[in-house]
C-alpha cells in the first residue's frame, strides 16, 4: 500500500477536522501493558530484522515460503493450532493462526508476508539503524504489522488474556498484488468473525502529526488494452500492414482522461508493451493500467465509458482493441461501528499521552476491502507500525511508534473483549 507523499498530506489535513478525540479526561494507562510494551521493543525490533532478512517478493515462491514458516512457527509458540491455507492464484500459502479463549468476541487479526521487492534488493538496500528509523525492504509494508500481531498476543498471553471465544491470525502471501489468490478466503474467515483488525503499516511523521489509523482505502482494478493488428515487412511494404503499436499509442491518449468524467474512478496507464522483429510492421500491442476506485459501480461505469470512447474512432483502420478490467482489492469505508472503535482507540492513545489520527481516505488498496465485503464485521485498518518509503528505496518504520502501537493493539484487543 503507497499512498503518495502529496495524497497523504493532503489527508492528514483533512484529518485535522475529521479527528473525533476522545471526551473528557483520559483514562490512566494500563502501568502493566505498557511495560511490557516497553520491555517488548528489543524483540520486536530483533523479529523485524529476522523477517526483513526473508525476501519475500510477491513472485518468489522460495521467500514466501520461508515467511510462512517463520510466521506459523511463531504462531505455534504462543499456544495456537495453526494450517496453511492454499491460494487460489499464484505462488504461496496463506497462515492460519486460531486460539481459543473463553471469552464471546470472534476477532480476526490481518496482514501479509508479501513484499514489492525483487530478488537480492538487499544487496542495495540492507537493514540498517539510523536514529529513529530502522530500515529494511518490507520492514513497514507489512512486515512491521506482522510483528506488532506477534508481540502484542505475546504480552497478552503473558497477562493470562483469553477474553474472546475466538481469535484468528490470518497471513496472505499477494496482497501487493492484488490477493487476487487470498481475497475470497480473507471476505469468507471475516464474516465469520465480529470484529478485523489489518495491521497494514500506519504513516510515518516525515508527512502526518500522530500515528493514524484509516478510515477508507480505494478499490484497486487493472485495466489492459490489447491491440491487434496486421504483420508486414517494415522496409519492403509497410503499408499492407496494420501498426498494432500505433493504434496502441493513440488508443491510451484517447482514454487517458475517460475516467475524470466517472465519480469514483481514476485510470493511468502504467506499461506498454509490442511483440514480434525489429523489421516487421508490429501486430499486437498491450497497455496496462492502474485503476482506483472509491465509489460503488465506479467500475462499471469506467467500463462503459472506456468502451464508448474506444469505438468512437480508430488512428489505424483494420486493428482491433480489446478492453479488460479485472478488479483487485474492494474499496474500504469505515462505518459507524469501525468509527467509534477508532474513537475508542484514540483514547487508548491519549492513555499514554499519544495523538491517533484518523485518516479519512487514501488512494491505496488494502485487505481490509475484502474484510470487510459481507458487512458483517467491524473492520479497522492500519494497526502496523508508523513509518513511510514503502514501495519505494530506503523503506523504514520510527522505532518510537513501536511501544505505542503494541499498547494500543493489546488494549484494543482487551475492549473488544469486553465489548
Amino acid at each position: 500500500m503507497q499512498p503518495s507523499l502529496r495524497r497523504l498530506t493532503q489527508t492528514a489535513v483533512a484529518a485535522l477536522t475529521l479527528a473525533l478525540g476522545a471526551a473528557g479526561s483520559a483514562r490512566a494507562a494500563d502501568a502493566q501493558l505498557l511495560d511490557a510494551a516497553r520491555a517488548a521493543e528489543p524483540a520486536l525490533i530483533q523479529s523485524l530484522k529476522d523477517m526483513v532478512s526473508i525476501e519475500s517478493g510477491s513472485a518468489n515462491a522460495a521467500g514466501l515460503a520461508q515467511m510462512a514458516s517463520f510466521t506459523e512457527g511463531r504462531l505455534k509458540a504462543l499456544g495456537a493450532s495453526t494450517e496453511r491455507i492454499p491460494v487460489t492464484k499464484g505462488p504461496g500459502t496463506m497462515v492460519k493462526g486460531t486460539f481459543t479463549g473463553t471469552g464471546k468476541r470472534r476477532i480476526m487479526l490481518i496482514a501479509h508476508m508479501d513484499t514489492v521487492y525483487g530478488p537480492n534488493t538487499l544487496a542495495t538496500q540492507p537493514i540498517r539503524l539510523d536514529g529513529n528509523r530502522l530500515y529494511g525492504p518490507g520492514i513497514a509494508d507489512d512486515k512491521g504489522g506482522i510483528a506488532v500481531i506477534l508481540h502484542s498476543l505475546a504480552i497478552l498471553k503473558a497477562a493470562g488474556w483469553k477474553d474472546y471465544a475466538e481469535l484468528t491470525v490470518l497471513l496472505n502471501p499477494d496482497e501487493e498484488v492484488g490477493s487476487p489468490g487470498s481475497g475470497d478466503t480473507i471476505a469468507r474467515l471475516a464474516e465469520q468473525h465480529d470484529v478485523v483488525l489489518s495491521c497494514e503499516p500506519s504513516a510515518g511523521s516525515v508527512v502526518m502529526k500522530g500515528q493514524p489509523l484509516l478510515l477508507a482505502s480505494a478499490g484497486v482494478a487493472t485495466a489492459t488494452l490489447d491491440v491487434k493488428g496486421r504483420a508486414a515487412h517494415a522496409g519492403a511494404a509497410p503499408e499492407l500492414g496494420r501498426n498494432a503499436l500505433y493504434e496502441l499509442s493513440y488508443q491510451m491518449l484517447q482514454t487517458r482522461d475517460v475516467a475524470k468524467d466517472v465519480p469514483g474512478a481514476a485510470l493511468v496507464w502504467t506499461r506498454a508493451s509490442a511483440s514480434g522483429p525489429l523489421n516487421q510492421i508490429t501486430e499486437k500491442a498491450e497497455a496496462v493500467g492502474d485503476v482506483r476506485l472509491t465509489q460503488p459501480g465506479a467500475l462499471e461505469k469506467l467500463r462503459t465509458a472506456l468502451q464508448a470512447k474506444l469505438g468512437s474512432s480508430k488512428l489505424v483502420p483494420d486493428t482491433e482493441t480489446t478492453l479488460n478490467l479485472t478488479p483487485g482489492h474492494p474499496p474500504y469505508v469505515a462505518d459507524q461501528r469501525s468509527r467509534a472503535l477508532a474513537a475508542r482507540a484514540q483514547a487508548i492513545y491519549k492513555e499514554i499521552d499519544r495523538d491517533l489520527t484518523l485518516v479519512p481516505q487514501t488512494g491505496g488498496g488494502t485487505d481490509a476491502g475484502y474484510a470487510a465485503r459481507s458487512g458483517k464485521p467491524t473492520v479497522l485498518e492500519s494497526f502496523g507500525l508508523a513509518g513511510f518509503g514503502y514501495h519505494a528505496r530506503d523503506e523504514y518504520i520510527e522505532i518510537d511508534s513501536i511501544v505505542p502501537r503494541l499498547y494500543l493493539m493489546s488494549r484494543i484487543l482487551q475492549e473488544i473483549g469486553r465489548n
